[in-house]
């Protein structure tokens, strides 16, 4: 392979931001390991369905890491010497339409993973499906973005971390031919973890460009109620992570997911600048973190 295109693969693989699919990719892990506690036997069927359920979640995030950076782009969020990390875009690297066909061939794939998983989930699946993709494109595509409006934090949390969660346990019943019981809040509650880890990642970014946000309009919950307030509610969040877990598995390992959450946040309390990206790696952990806790609770 020449160097070239060793060039052109490590920068496509910065582009789709690989640092943020831990967000996509722990809900779905701890939604199969909640399933595996209700569903006696593993078939290949099961197998096949999670691993397809792990691509299709890891697609759908790269496709709204992707069109993200397109439209911030255009609106001129995005530029050159950004506190932040690197947008490609904005530095020259790649053209407006190679993003757009990056865009298109992750929605093909999202597209073609999704009718699979939604033959064998049915119309529960279907729904969630084409919420997610609307999710992606509403995120920044539109003239009423969610993360303009400041709203985004809530989807955030549905499809980072309740829906993921609850989707995947959904699917595995579906594959085994186990009947569902809608009256099992465990993915739920599980779930709920994992999405109020990606509300940090959410916060941790919006504080840090909060000076920037603010001077193109976008309407972050930093810029709407300032950054000390916006700690203040990054600190609410850390706080429900150890009694949703508690919800979840009981006083089990779980709960010490407030640990290594208090950890982020006082490091988010003193970070500065470029310091805020490290926090964003650290978040990414503490996800993975809590992955190996539940895992150990079950």
């Amino acid at each position: 392979m020449s160097l070239f295109h060793m060039k052109q693969i490590v920068l496509w693989l910065r582009i789709i931001r690989p640092q943020t699919l831990f967000a996509s990719l722990c809900p779905v892990l701890v939604g199969l390991m909640v399933a595996q506690t209700h569903i006696p036997q593993s078939s290949s069927t099961m197998k096949l369905t999670a691993l397809l359920t792990v691509l299709c979640a890891l697609a759908l995030q790269i496709l709204s890491n992707l069109i993200n950076d397109y439209y911030d782009y255009k609106r001129g969020t995005d530029k050159q010497g950004r506190v932040g990390f690197k947008r490609a875009l904005a530095e020259g690297l790649v053209s407006e339409r190679e993003m757009l066909t990056a865009c298109l061939v992750t929605l093909s794939i999202a597209l073609i993973l999704g009718a699979v998983l939604c033959y064998i989930g049915g119309w529960v699946i279907v729904v969630i499906g084409i919420t997610a993709i609307l999710f992606a494109w509403l995120y920044t595509a539109t003239p009423y973005s969610l993360s303009y409006l400041g709203i985004a934090d809530i989807f955030v949390f549905l499809y980072y971390g309740v829906i993921a969660t609850w989707g995947t346990v959904w699917l595995q019943f579906q594959s085994a031919e186990q009947p569902f019981d809608f009256s099992l809040f465990t993915p739920v509650y599980a779930g709920a973890v994992c999405g109020l880890i990606s509300m940090c990642v959410l916060a941790i970014n919006n504080i840090r460009d909060v000076d920037d946000d603010r001077l193109v309009g976008k309407r972050t919950i930093p810029v709407r109620v300032g950054k000390t307030w916006a700690l203040v509610l990054l600190g609410v969040v850390v706080a429900l992570m150890p009694l949703f877990a508690w919800l979840a598995f009981g006083l089990n390992w779980a709960v010490g997911i407030i640990i290594p959450a208090i950890v982020l946040y006082l490091n988010v309390l003193r970070a500065k600048g470029a310091q805020y990206n490290l926090c964003l790696l650290q978040a990414g952990v503490v996800n993975l973190v809590y992955v190996v806790l539940v895992w150990m609770s079950i």
